[in-house]
Order: C-alpha cells, then sequence, then structure tokens
C-alpha cells in the first residue's frame, strides 16, 4: 500500500465536480481535484473567511496560511507595501500556532468545505518543521502538507532553507520521515539555480513542488525617506512575476519527474492554462484574492469559456504541453 492510500479513500471516488463538456479536473499527487485551482497560503486566511463572498466548494483545494509551532503575532507594521503590477508584503508568518489550527481552524473549515486540504508548513530550525510535520499527519480533512522552505534557518546563520541543495534536502529528508501524507515542498524563487534545489527535494522524497514563493524586494518612501516596510525588505508578487514564476515552473517540470503547482502573479484563466502547458498540474492564485475576493471563482467560471476557444476538452491533457512542442 502506498502512502497516497489514505488520502485516495477520502477524496479520490468522489464525483464532486458537476458534468460538463469540459473537464477541469486533474490529480495532484495521486488526489483527484475537480479543478487545478487552489487559493496560495497566506491569501485566503484558514478559508472560511471567503465562504461569505462564494461557495469555496467550487475550489480545487485550499492550502491553509503558513503555520508554525507557536503562535506568532508576526512584524510591526507597516508590513504591505503597493507596487506598479504587484505587493510587497512583510507579514511574518502570524498565525495562532499549530495546535490552535487543529483544534480550532480545521474543524472550522471542514464544515464548510468539503473537499482535499493543503496544509502549510513553515519552521525556524529542522526540528520545528518535523514537529509540525507530524502533528499534521494524523489530520484525516488534510490530504497535502506543503512544505515553505523559505523561511530563515535559525541555526544556520538566518539563511533560508530553501536558498541551497544541501539545507532543502536535509528539512524535507526530515519530513518525509514522520509523514505519510503527500509532501509539497514550496520553493524560493531568490536562488540562481532553483533547478538543482528541486531535484534535490525530489531525491529525498518530496511528492510534489510548488513555485514560486515571493521575490525579494523592497520601497523606499521618498518623503521620509526610508523604507516603506518596517521590515524593510518583503515578498514582492502579483502579476508583475508570472513570467518568472512559468519560466521556473518550465525548468523545474522539465527537470523533475514529481508533479509541479505553479504560483506567482497568476490573474486569470488564460495564466493557468500557460501554467499547466508549463508543466504545472495544479495552480496557485495568491496576490489576485487580495485585490479581488472573487478572483479564483472567477478564473474557475471563465476556464471552460477559454478552453472553447483553444479548443481543449480536457484540462489535464494540455499539462507540459509547452515540452512537447
Amino acid at each position: 500500500m502506498d502512502r497516497y492510500s489514505a488520502v485516495r479513500r477520502l477524496y479520490g471516488n468522489r464525483d464532486m465536480a458537476e458534468s460538463t463538456k469540459y473537464d477541469l479536473s486533474t490529480h495532484l499527487c495521486g488526489v483527484r481535484l475537480d479543478n487545478p485551482i487552489i487559493p496560495a497560503s497566506g491569501t485566503f486566511g484558514f478559508g472560511g473567511e471567503y465562504d461569505d463572498f462564494y461557495d469555496i466548494n467550487i475550489l480545487g483545494s485550499v492550502s491553509l496560511k503558513g503555520t508554525t509551532l507557536h503562535a506568532r503575532f508576526g512584524n510591526p507594521t507597516p508590513r504591505i507595501a503597493e507596487c506598479r503590477s504587484g505587493m510587497l508584503n512583510a507579514v511574518g508568518l502570524q498565525n495562532p500556532g499549530i495546535d490552535a489550527v487543529i483544534a480550532e481552524e480545521l474543524p472550522r473549515l471542514r464544515s464548510r468545505f468539503r473537499k482535499p486540504i493543503m496544509a502549510n508548513i513553515s519552521g525556524f530550525s529542522v526540528e520545528e518543521y518535523t514537529e509540525c510535520c507530524r502533528r499534521m499527519d494524523s489530520q484525516e480533512q488534510v490530504a497535502f502538507i506543503e512544505l515553505n522552505i523559505s523561511c530563515p534557518n535559525v541555526h544556520n546563520g538566518g539563511m533560508a532553507f530553501g536558498t541551497s541543495p544541501e539545507a532543502a534536502a536535509e528539512v524535507t529528508r526530515a519530513a518525509r520521515r514522520v509523514t505519510t501524507k503527500p509532501l509539497i515542498v514550496k520553493l524560493s524563487p531568490n536562488v540562481t539555480d532553483i533547478v538543482s534545489i528541486a531535484r534535490a527535494c525530489e531525491d529525498e522524497g518530496a511528492d510534489g513542488l510548488t513555485l514560486i514563493n515571493t521575490l525579494l524586494g523592497m520601497r523606499i518612501d521618498i518623503r521620509r525617506r526610508r523604507p516603506v516596510l518596517a521590515n524593510t525588505t518583503g515578498g514582492f508578487s502579483g502579476a508583475a512575476v508570472f513570467p518568472v514564476a512559468l519560466r521556473m515552473v518550465y525548468q523545474v517540470a522539465g527537470a523533475c519527474r514529481i508533479p509541479v503547482v505553479g504560483c506567482g502573479g497568476v490573474e486569470s484563466a488564460e495564466d493557468v492554462v500557460e501554467m499547466m502547458m508549463a508543466g504545472a498540474s495544479a495552480v496557485e492564485v495568491g496576490s489576485a484574492n487580495l485585490h479581488n475576493p472573487y478572483a479564483c471563482r472567477d478564473i474557475i467560471e471563465n476556464l471552460p469559456k477559454v478552453m472553447e476557444r483553444l479548443g481543449i476538452e480536457r484540462l489535464e491533457g494540455i499539462i507540459g504541453a509547452a515540452h512537447r512542442g
């Protein structure tokens, strides 16, 4: 019995999508999703916050807000800054801690959302990652664990785990030992060679890869002559990063055998198709949710129209099409 069997029993045999001419379904690490659209971690809270806008059960999955071992208040304000075609954030992983997420947030979301859930795990040491993964592994409604390795390693001078193949391999290996869930490692784009890091994670047992996380950036208030963000720098996201994200998805999907979740600047159904043609099996929508709470809904509703225009009947069939020429 492989490590996907438990999640298949929960989600693999459900016909949760309405029958239409156009098949939007996809598979991620052995789990069937009604469609590839997943709100990215940090842009959708713990899911229930958006249920007031539309029925979130139209989504393929939800990636929960980044969760750490202990509660975090996050960075001081201001920690959000607008940019042309994007935004900067230095929120600092504000969250109530894994015990509160398991005891309160997961049951609350499960009462509203009947589909696979993706838990996003962050940490500042290998031990923190390991303990969070161990605790989340026992949660039945969690179908995937998304390991955010963009956090600084406090035992290694503050360098992010995801900036070297060796550090990425170490934390992936440790997480793999304690979880039976499909393990999807979320990669940092702030590197010279993302393919070597992706391969290191694959070699240590990652079942999938999410890319990209935010790019490092900053803004300066020219009147006050100081950085806009209290943290000085922050993560840059939004439409402006889409070409960078697409290039990295294409590179990694061509170099690795495990599925890729595309993320970064996705704002439209056309962007989703482009990401999947680059090699993504599913697509996360991030900053778009913050300026348009209906972004994911609109993309899902528009996908069949784009498929009709492009002569696509089965969305899963276009995965990696750009590699086949």
